[in-house]
């Protein structure tokens, strides 16, 4: 089984591409808890909720991962929910990233804020261009100092395919 990563700033494409590539590849794919958390619970998210969304998304993720797919392909993994847990509130609980450590991700698609306009969908809450490359560099960082496979996809739409599409044809032929 392959694991495929979608992660980076909001309103860069991550979902799209995520339902891009299953339908270009097959395998499993796994949405973002958060988004159905916001819509059972339609307030204001605080520190106390990330416990309960992040394993939310470890089980999502735990469900598909024991379905044994090729191609096991996440919109996101608890690092989002570990740097928004940190930017909203200024604290993250400590498991979350002993949780992420402990868990193998083959490659990470981050993607980049940049040449692609924000939208707004009523869970979103960064329009500000830097906030969103702050949060970049962010995830970057994490990354390459833990050592995961991370590469960067970027561009308009249709590079950002092309790019994401050929970084997991390359993944699946290894």
């Amino acid at each position: 089984m392959k694991v495929v990563v979608l992660t980076g700033p909001e309103s860069t494409g991550k979902s799209w591409l995520a339902a891009g590539l299953q339908q270009r590849f097959g395998g499993v794919r796994v949405d973002e808890y958060v988004r159905r958390f916001i819509e059972l619970n339609p307030r204001d998210t605080c520190l106390a909720d990330i416990p309960e969304i992040a394993r939310g998304q470890l089980h999502w993720e735990d469900q598909a991962r024991a379905q044994q797919p090729p191609l096991l392909i996440l919109d996101t993994h608890l690092l989002s929910n570990m740097l928004w847990s940190q930017t909203l509130f200024g604290d993250c609980p400590d498991w979350l990233e002993s949780e992420l450590l402990g868990r193998h991700y083959d490659l990470h698609l981050l993607l980049s804020p940049e040449q692609v306009d924000w939208s707004d969908d009523g869970q979103r809450c960064q329009p500000d261009l830097d906030e969103r490359l702050v949060f970049f560099r962010a995830t970057q960082s994490w990354l390459e100092s833990h050592h995961q496979r991370v590469q960067v996809i970027q561009g308009d739409w249709a590079d950002r395919q092309t790019q994401a599409f050929a970084a997991v044809e390359q993944l699946l032929a290894e």
